[in-house]
Parts: C-alpha cells; sequence; structure tokens
C-alpha cells in the first residue's frame, strides 16, 4: 500500500483553520487503493494541551456531507453540513469517520486506510478537522466539539 503514497493523489483537500484557530493550515491527500482508500492527513498549527478547549491533544477529523468551508461568523463551517453518511449509519459507523489526529508540536501526519468509500465518493464534499477528540459513541456525531478547521475535497 506505501508504494501508492508515491504517485499523484486522487483527490486533495487544503485545510485551513477559522479566525479562531488562524495558525492551522495543511493538506488531506486521498489515494485509491484496492478496496478502498489511504487518507493521509499533513496538518501544522493545531492547538495543544494548554490550549483550550483540546482533549489530549486529539482532534476529531471526518469528512462531511455539505461541499462548503462557508458559514457564519458564529458557526464558520456550518455549510460543511454533517457526517459523510451515505448508508444511514449510527456513529462511528458513518463513511466519513476517521481515527482523531494527533497534535505533537502543533502539527500531526496521519496515514489511514478506509474500505468505507473510494477517492471519488468523496470529491465535491469537505473534510473537518474539530477541537476535541471524538468520543466514539455520542450521537449523530461523537461529541467532538467545534468545527476549527476545513478543507473541500477536489480532484
Amino acid at each position: 500500500m506505501l508504494e501508492n503514497m508515491n504517485r499523484k493523489p486522487d483527490a486533495y483537500a487544503r485545510v485551513l483553520g477559522s479566525a479562531e484557530y488562524s495558525k492551522i493550515h495543511g493538506d488531506v491527500y486521498f489515494f485509491g487503493v484496492y478496496g478502498g482508500t489511504i487518507v493521509v492527513a499533513q496538518i501544522y498549527g493545531l492547538p495543544v494541551k494548554g490550549d483550550e478547549p483540546v482533549s489530549g491533544n486529539f482532534h476529531g477529523f471526518h469528512i462531511h456531507a455539505g461541499s462548503s468551508c462557508t458559514g457564519t461568523a458564529a458557526e464558520p463551517f456550518k455549510n460543511a453540513d454533517g457526517h459523510f453518511n451515505p448508508g444511514n449509519s449510527d456513529h462511528p459507523n458513518h463513511a466519513g469517520d476517521l481515527p482523531p489526529l494527533l497534535a505533537n508540536e502543533n502539527m500531526t501526519w496521519s496515514a489511514v486506510y478506509t474500505e468505507r468509500f473510494n477517492p471519488e465518493d468523496v470529491v465535491g464534499h469537505t473534510v473537518i478537522i474539530h477541537a476535541m477528540a471524538d468520543d466514539f459513541h455520542s450521537q449523530p456525531s461523537g461529541n467532538a466539539g467545534t468545527m476549527i478547521a476545513c478543507g473541500e475535497i477536489k480532484e
């Protein structure tokens, strides 16, 4: 599978933080592989323990159903909508549920394989980073807190 990460990704998202979290920036890449997708996230400027609110340096990380990282002053990424969940599954079995990101020195690099979607399934949707860790049981979305960064997924 690792050899797949040496080629151009099938989809990507440029992630930027909200006005309150303006230091957050980075990229998420989607590589199609047999039966699923490798998702690679390289993110900088994440809040860490000591910055509030933070849950042990872990941040919820999800694909959301909306197509836009727009919103209001109170909810900067409101139009990202809820979790990408074409199968109408309970959380944490949404297609868009991904393992949380662990911030070390305000940055993270993560790679995960998922069979829940292919890159073409998520193009036109959004990737969201939350202020806190996903608890993996609260419905409908894991009680991960505020959406602090967003990226629109493109080919």
